[in-house]
């Protein structure tokens, strides 16, 4: 029988505290998911989840970082295999990947509805620039190095791409029909796109 140490025994309380939060965050809201509630479904004490978190916003932050990091994983997963790096199809792929993931209930509930109110509308622009503008950023670049995109300061226009995905996914989450929505706001952020592209010589 395999032994855990104190430190895989920690981190797995923290994982499973993790699991738990994200679970009720996307069923109840942030609101309605009393600390009392994360500690039963995740099995632990009290003690376990202020060890590791100092209060149900910290734990919150934590899980709208994860969140964070899985919709970047999947926006660069599908850009890869849409075409090489700095390609259209690289580009625009990652963009839709982006919007796809923001279908997904616990991005809806926990990224677009109440990140921004629990978090403050600051530190939800500041932890959201530091999982999406590299991302954005390194795709802008590299398309204007191959020559997809006419070459201008890089910086201002991943600022103004991102903000233009993050709209989008608000609109989506507040609309009557999501799907309908991401259908509309996607083929808006691909014509955004397109008035980028160098011109054919």
């Amino acid at each position: 029988m395999e032994v855990k140490t104190k430190a895989e025994r920690s981190e797995a309380t923290r994982d499973a505290l993790l699991r738990a939060a994200r679970d009720l965050f996307t069923e109840r809201g942030y609101a309605e998911t009393p600390t009392e509630e994360i500690v039963r479904r995740a099995g632990v004490t009290r003690g376990a989840l202020y060890h590791h978190f100092e209060d149900k916003t910290d734990v919150f932050a934590a899980v709208f970082k994860d969140l964070a990091c899985e919709m970047g994983d999947k926006a660069r997963a599908a850009a890869m295999a849409a075409g090489p790096t700095g390609s259209w199809a690289h580009l625009i792929e990652g963009c839709r990947a982006f919007l796809d993931a923001c279908l997904e209930p616990s991005v809806q509930r926990i990224v677009l509805q109440d990140a921004p109110s629990v978090l403050g509308w600051e530190r939800w622009r500041k932890l959201d620039a530091e999982h999406g503008f590299g991302l954005v950023r390194k795709a802008l670049e590299v398309a204007m190095e191959s020559g997809v995109l006419d070459k201008q300061p890089v910086d201002p226009l991943a600022h103004m791409v991102l903000g233009a995905l993050n709209e989008a996914a608000l609109a989506m989450v507040r609309a009557d029909d999501v799907h309908r929505a991401r259908a509309e706001v996607g083929a808006a952020i691909e014509r955004l796109l397109e008035g980028l592209k160098t011109a054919p010589a």
